[in-house]
């Protein structure tokens, strides 16, 4: 059947041609460490749980065994909206893993009595949801480094053997584990600023200041926490890329050019090669520094999935007015981020340029319901300045698994096979087989972008997992696609769970008119007006 479905796809015609490099291998089963629990909340060892899993994930990695790294799993916590600290259920331990691709999850526990430590671990294969025999070691709270060392290498064995890495002192790690916990930001700067102070050659806890200070828009401060970093450590080429981000927030962009084509010239990356792209569009360089469509271009064959640097194409060619090449290249972008405002923006402008004033028309307003910053889309036609995307870490471009098992380029614009991958969402949907639904709805969404039943689906999904506000982006572009009583309805519902009664009134009243006889829309609508009751 799908070798049928594919035919016909072929024959409908081609795609507009570009190389496109080979689809990558899917990585191998990788590890996941969650928190471990520990024994009661107070100021001594709380921290703890943290410490370990990060512990073990550096050990399992220096193995080379593969465990995933913090901000991936908190990246899967943020689309579950869970707390990033929280005590989870084997059922969410193992959803967590499924997010983040895992094969194995590593749980466990940490005691503290006195001086006296305890760490239990467990390891649980997601595939059967089954967890191995507990593992525990004991010590003394001095020797805690030494202690979890031993719970990851019986946790996950194999790898190499390498020597154990160097560490700080306990209390620079305790500060610096504080600091990542630390929900606002003055005060995670305290804590890292303490571990430094301890430790002043500490340098995960420089790297973790610099996230904070940019967060808070003290460039300055980030770069001298990096530039902290000798050029002999392990960690010197990530600290660089950092400067460079640093160096562009500052507008010194002659020297964050030099950086980064110096690191460039010694590794070529495609988050390198986006960020330069991004310094000669804000400087203005001169062609023989190169253009940036040049640089942009050269990191879309290295990350050809990457939905940012995508979008810089688009928006380096829309602003070089060649609006083909922009149009094209934005519509790549939305195929991967279909809720991106400002790519569905400035392919507005791109689509007005070639003389397609209704399609412009269609894109601007879908951009003024995804983005209050375009709201006054209907009267305002300039390309926005300042939109390219700056990369924020040196290894960042992540395969998304989706565009992955998409099939070649020349069937990516073809209905059959699009529908065919709605159908199958469409059936899994019902079967509350949510995972796999999304992993379909998606693919059916890259092929035909506008799809509004895949997108009505999806936000249905959305609100079936409690997450309200993905639900909204998801089903404004459903509406816009085509504006049935169902979307409405699933909207006026986001709505509501929100709190925000008029919007979901709105929408309710818009349902029940395209629909009189939709009972789910009158019943809502009658929920709304008696305030949510």
């Amino acid at each position: 059947m799908i070798a049928a479905l594919v035919c016909a796809a072929l024959a409908l015609g081609p795609a507009p041609v570009r190389t496109q490099p080979a689809v990558p291998a899917l990585p191998a089963p990788r590890i996941l460490v969650v928190p471990f629990e520990t024994s009661a909340r107070d100021g001594r060892t709380y921290w703890l749980g943290e410490a370990v899993a990060l512990l073990v994930a550096d050990d399992i990695n220096a193995r080379g065994l593969g465990a995933i790294t913090r901000p991936v799993r908190e990246r899967a916590y943020e689309q579950l909206h869970l707390p990033p600290t929280a005590v989870l259920s084997r059922a969410t331990v193992i959803k967590v893993g499924e997010i983040v691709g895992a094969a194995q999850v590593i749980v466990g526990e940490v005691d503290v009595d006195g001086d006296a430590l305890t760490v239990r671990a467990r390891h649980i294969r997601i595939d059967v949801g089954r967890a191995d025999s507990e593992i525990v070691e004991r010590g003394s709270l001095a020797d805690f480094f030494a202690v979890v060392r031993k719970v990851g290498r019986r946790a996950v064995p194999g790898g190499p053997e390498v020597a154990a890495a160097a560490t700080p002192s306990l209390q620079a790690f305790e500060k610096y584990v504080k600091g990542l916990l630390a929900e606002q930001p003055a005060s995670r700067a305290a804590f890292l600023e303490g571990a430094m102070k301890l430790d002043p050659a500490y340098e995960r806890a420089r790297l973790a200041l610099w996230e904070v200070k940019t967060s808070q828009g003290d460039y300055a401060a980030a770069l001298t926490a990096v530039r902290g970093i000798p050029a002999t450590s392990p960690n010197a080429r990530r600290a660089r890329f950092l400067s460079g981000v640093s160096l562009i927030s500052l507008k010194q962009y002659d020297e964050a050019f030099t950086l980064y084509k110096e690191l460039q010239a010694a590794a070529p990356a495609a988050t390198i090669l986006n960020n330069i792209g991004v310094v000669q569009l804000r400087r203005n360089a001169s062609v023989d520094d190169g253009k940036p469509v040049y640089f942009f271009t050269k990191s879309a064959e290295l990350a050809p999935d990457a939905a940012d640097v995508l979008f810089n194409l688009g928006y380096a060619y829309a602003l070089d007015r060649d609006p083909q090449g922009a149009i094209y290249w934005l519509r790549e972008a939305l195929r991967r981020d279909p809720t991106d405002a400002d790519a569905h923006f400035v392919l507005a402008s791109a689509l007005e340029a070639s003389g397609n004033t209704v399609e412009a028309g269609r894109e601007r307003e879908l951009a003024a319901q995804l983005s209050s910053s375009y709201a006054d889309a209907t009267a305002r036609r300039e390309l926005p300045r300042g939109l390219a995307r700056i990369e924020q870490d040196l290894e960042s471009w992540r395969a998304s698994g989706v565009d992955q098992a998409i099939v070649s380029t020349a069937q990516r614009d073809q209905r059959a096979l699009a529908q065919f991958h709605l159908d199958r969402g469409r059936r899994l949907f019902d079967a509350e087989q949510d995972r796999e639904a999304v992993g379909e709805l998606r693919r059916a969404i890259f092929l035909s972008p506008y799809e509004a039943e895949a997108h009505l689906l999806l936000g249905r999904i959305h609100l079936r997992a409690g997450r309200p506000r993905e639900a909204v982006a998801a089903l404004k572009i459903s509406i816009w696609s085509r504006d049935t009583a169902a979307a409405r309805t699933a909207l006026a519902d986001a709505y509501l769970r929100l709190k925000d009664l008029p919007a979901a009134k709105v929408h309710a009243q818009k349902a029940v008119f395209l629909d009189p006889l939709s009972s789910e829309a009158r019943t809502l609508l009658e929920k709304i007006e008696r305030g949510g009751q």
